[in-house]
């Protein structure tokens, strides 16, 4: 499973690139909003930005909910650079955009999927990547990893492309839930990939590696 960090921030960004661990990076108009970026200028330069820092796909989301104002967006936003993915939500505009899309060779990233069957349309339709919300699932008692594994079932049976991008992703136990359910990608927030570094036994063990080693170069 890869990772993608799900941020705006390009000192994160940079900071995990030099650990080469995350292949790509996920966007949205919340995060943009957090780094203080406002106006399409001014979003479109920091997609540029970012995709100078990763060699590895960048969704950049639409924010039109017709077909013919996504496909508007989706073209302006393809431009900017090869590495953008086109952030697409699952309604019915939305399918129809990437079907357009996936015919003139542009990959796109359907979003806000909260079901099997939202995953199958999209993957339909020519999705390059499906974005199941998990966390958002079990805010509502509903098991969210369970979504991944159904979408790793049906995809398999019938050999489809599309890629399971795992999003909403809340805690350490998510992360390792969709690398042992077979999501092809997760998408993680800055300060959980922070934390998948550490535990508490592998600072208590250098710790008294580090202690010994003092006791033995006095």
């Amino acid at each position: 499973m890869k990772f993608f960090i799900d941020t705006a921030n390009t000192s994160q960004i940079k900071e995990l690139v030099a650990y080469n661990i995350i292949s790509g990076v996920t966007t949205n108009p919340s995060l943009m909003a957090k780094e203080g970026i406002s106006g399409t200028k001014n979003c479109h330069q920091r997609y540029i930005d970012i995709c100078k820092l990763v060699d590895g796909p960048v969704s950049a989301e639409v924010i039109s909910t017709d077909c013919e104002g996504m496909l508007a967006e989706a073209y302006e936003l393809a431009e900017l650079h090869p590495n953008i993915v086109i952030k697409i939500p699952m309604i019915k505009e939305g399918i129809k955009a990437i079907y357009e899309l996936n015919q003139k060779g542009i990959k796109t990233n359907c979003t806000l999927i909260f079901s099997t069957n939202q995953a199958l349309l999209a993957a339909k339709a020519g999705a390059t990547y499906v974005s199941p919300f998990i966390g958002r699932l079990d805010d509502i008692n509903v098991d969210g990893m369970e979504l991944i594994k159904s979408i790793r079932t049906v995809y398999d049976n019938y050999n489809f492309d599309t890629n399971i991008l795992a999003a909403s992703i809340r805690h350490e136990e998510h992360v390792i839930k969709c690398a042992e359910y077979g999501a092809d990608y997760a998408t993680v927030p800055y300060a959980l990939l922070d934390k998948l570094f550490d535990h508490p036994l592998t600072t208590k063990g250098l710790d008294i590696f580090l202690a010994d080693h003092a006791k033995l170069n006095p």
